[in-house]
């Protein structure tokens, strides 16, 4: 047991240096984790002698190490990404105005596989999806999907945090946003994460499109985003539903397509849709 408090503190000190930057100091691990000054040390050296962080100059403390971008590499290696993915964001980019991506689900995670952006509509960063499925509507298509226990199993896991103001922190209200999810094959949240940021996501699913069924698997999401502004000003959402809309849906229905003409790829998680 005190190993595994052991690689759950090294990780804790990996998300903290992840989120920092280059340039974090021991003390200030050390500070942000409530953790004494010597196991703080202890754990980045650890961390730099295996690869995944790297000592810099003596005033800048700490860094991301090379082993990192090889571990994600192998993970967007093990999902499953379909052929002309690259192609389908980028229509949805210039159909909608809006950043694009594409996520993947494993079990009850999300993995941003990719993205489709420009410095005028640029694709919000999020660090976890963890604690935030809630409050974001590529979370909730996974949610809506999850058997009843099991999404209680995870709701338990993340909790319903209060991420911004219009966030949902209520089960019983949840529950009701996540039927209206399923009946409706889309997902939006806005305000709920971030204060100034709505989303919209669509789902791709592996199955026959035709014969909509709870045989469909889920296995990703089309979402776009954009920016919460007063309505009426320049780029506020009134007006622009129908065009994003229409963007993300046709892209997951074309990424959804590739699956049920036969492309396998790496087997996806099975959450069970039910289409209707």
């Amino acid at each position: 047991m005190a190993g595994l408090g052991s690689v759950h503190r090294a990780l804790r000190v990996l998300e903290v240096v992840a989120d920092a930057g280059d340039g974090i100091t021991a003390k200030a691990v050390a500070r942000r984790l409530d953790y004494n000054l010597s196991t703080t040390y202890h754990l980045l050296t650890s961390l730099v002698d295996d690869g995944y962080l790297v000592r810099l100059e003596p005033a800048r403390g700490f860094g991301l190490g090379p082993k990192l971008p090889a571990l994600n590499d192998r993970l967007r290696a093990q999902l499953p990404i379909p052929p002309g993915l690259g192609a389908t964001l980028r229509r949805a980019h210039a159909t909608a105005g809006a950043a694009v991506l594409y996520a993947a689900y494993r079990d009850a995670d999300v993995v941003v596989v990719a993205s489709d952006d420009c410095p005028e509509h640029p694709v919000p960063t999020i660090s976890t999806w963890r604690g935030a499925l809630h409050a974001t509507a590529v979370g909730k298509l996974l949610l809506a999907a999850l058997p009843p226990a099991r999404r209680t199993e995870v709701l338990a896991r993340d909790g319903l945090a209060p991420l911004a103001s219009r966030t949902i922190s209520s089960r019983d209200v949840l529950d009701r946003e996540l039927a209206a999810v399923l009946r409706r094959g889309l997902a939006t949240d806005r305000g709920e994460f971030r204060e100034r940021l709505a989303c919209m996501a669509a789902p791709v699913l592996r199955g026959d499109p035709v014969e909509r069924s709870a045989e469909e698997t889920l296995v990703g999401a089309v979402a776009v985003a954009v920016p919460v502004v007063p309505a009426g000003g320049p780029g506020s959402l009134h007006g622009r539903r129908d065009r994003l809309e229409r963007a993300v849906r046709a892209a997951a229905a074309r990424v959804s397509t590739t699956f049920a003409d036969g492309w396998v790829g790496t087997d996806p998680v099975s959450t069970g849709w039910d289409g209707r």
